[in-house]
């Protein structure tokens, strides 16, 4: 029955690339005002394609953005898997940069250009043409549960509290996500661990107004010369996070992992010629492909202080701020990595200075053991989409859900996603290859029938 469903696919190609274009044309931007009828919209768009698909699907509405969750007809002792993705996509923004506008999808050199093409519409859009496939051949082989939410990209603020009120509509055996890479073009991979997150913003107060410089420099604390002084400390010369008890829970990398990782085709120069630098950076001791994977990190992304205007105004500022992300691996628990993080901030800060923070969220890391029966399934699944064997990696990103997942309703998740390193996603000219989205589609559909072989 799979083969005729995986000919169905390759049959049907250009119609669900028109299916996948109607998509990719509504602006669900979730962060903008503006685009909550839109983000609305494409809810409702979902639950219509999945209806017409013959699974039950709704739009529950949330504080925020809708979530969607459709079932097929759930049939007794067979495996149950739950799909989670998102239909909401980032501003578009500098629009200028596009080549073609954000929301009229275009097809050029293989791959097809829309805000939200690889993150996520499109990987969403592989698993609906898979179901479609199967259905049109007597129905999806595994009882199946999508959860689409439309906050992924503001944080999820409303998913725990829908978790937690339908959780027994989303019990299942082994949760699904797309929205994830392969390793590299020709090379499809199984991702099983994500780094955790803690994200602060400091802010410091000193004097109750911004001061002449020429009459007050040299006798006054400056919250910006205070500011970059303590987010200079925060590295040693080796390049590892100098936060007291940082790294006390780490778990070491394993020289298997270490081995499997230094055989796959990454050339570190190049990656630096792309991104226009000299030599790459990080903690002594380790490939970048293990710091971006499986280290823990500390990263400013942002300062604000001072008069920022054009031309020259020579004050002190009164305020400064900073934005610092902690990128976490397993075994560090993120509230105790913040509680040790403000602690330190709070030590070097001198005295005549105010300090204070705002989380902006926390992640767990997480990491789904590679012996695990879905894993090797998810594997031959990979193999029957690309035609070749998956490698499998770490993700240096985070996927909060995939946590929520595990700790809410008890279940792992298998991360195989279909996007390539350069879809730009977040960025102007976002793509997806349409190679990669054949192979999804194809990866989807064996994925149902591989994962109902469970027990």
């Amino acid at each position: 029955m799979l083969q005729k469903v995986l000919s169905q696919l390759d049959q049907d190609r250009d119609a669900a690339v028109a299916r996948l274009q109607d998509f990719l044309r509504i602006p669900s931007v979730s962060t903008k005002e503006e685009n909550r009828t839109d983000v609305a919209q494409c809810a409702q768009f979902l639950a219509d394609r999945l209806n017409e698909l013959k699974f039950d699907a709704r739009v529950h509405e949330t504080a925020g953005h809708p979530v969607v969750v459709a079932r097929n007809e759930h049939v007794p002792g067979r495996p149950t898997v739950l799909l989670y993705g998102h239909y909401d996509v980032q501003p578009v923004e500098p629009l200028e940069l596009w080549k073609t506008p954000p929301f009229e999808p275009t097809i050029r050199d293989g791959a097809i250009y829309a805000r939200g093409a690889a993150d996520d519409k499109g990987q969403v859009w592989a698993h609906v043409e898979a179901i479609r496939a199967w259905q049109q051949a007597g129905g999806v082989p595994a009882n199946l549960v999508l959860l689409l939410e439309g906050e992924e990209e503001i944080g999820s603020p409303n998913l725990q509290k829908f978790m937690e009120e339908h959780r027994g509509d989303l019990a299942a055996d082994i949760a699904l996500i797309s929205d994830t890479n392969q390793f590299a073009r020709g090379l499809p991979a199984i991702t099983y661990g994500l780094r955790g997150l803690v994200y602060e913003e400091i802010f410091l107060q000193g004097p109750d107004h911004d001061l002449h410089s020429g009459l007050f420099g040299g006798a006054v604390p400056n919250p910006a010369n205070i500011l970059c002084e303590i987010l200079a400390t925060l590295h040693d010369d080796q390049g590892r996070v100098n936060i007291p008890g940082f790294y006390d829970d780490v778990v070491p990398l394993e020289d298997k992992e270490r081995e499997m990782w230094r055989k796959l085709p990454f050339d570190e120069g190049e990656l630096a010629r792309e991104l226009g630098l000299e030599a790459l950076v990080g903690e002594a001791g380790y490939s970048t492909i293990e710091r971006k994977w499986a280290r823990p990190t500390c990263d400013v992304n942002g300062i604000t202080t001072g008069y920022q205007g054009e031309g020259a105004k020579t004050v002190i500022p009164s305020k400064a701020s900073a934005k610092v992300s902690m990128r976490l691996v397993p075994n560090q628990d993120p509230a105790k990595i913040r509680d040790a993080f403000e602690r330190a901030i709070r030590e070097r800060c001198p005295a005549g200075v105010k300090v204070e923070f705002k989380n902006f969220g926390l992640a767990e890391p997480l990491v789904v053991p590679l012996d695990l029966q879905a894993m090797k399934l998810a594997a031959e699944a990979v193999k029957v989409g690309f035609g070749v064997e998956p490698t499998f990696m770490r993700e240096g990103g985070s996927i909060p859900v995939v946590s929520q997942i595990k700790r809410m309703l008890g279940i792992d998740t298998l991360l195989v996603g279909f996007g390539l390193p350069d879809d730009r996603v977040h960025s102007p000219n976002e793509k997806f290859d349409l190679d990669a989205f054949y192979g999804g589609m194809r990866t989807a559909a064996a994925l149902y029938a591989r994962l109902a072989e469970m027990k």
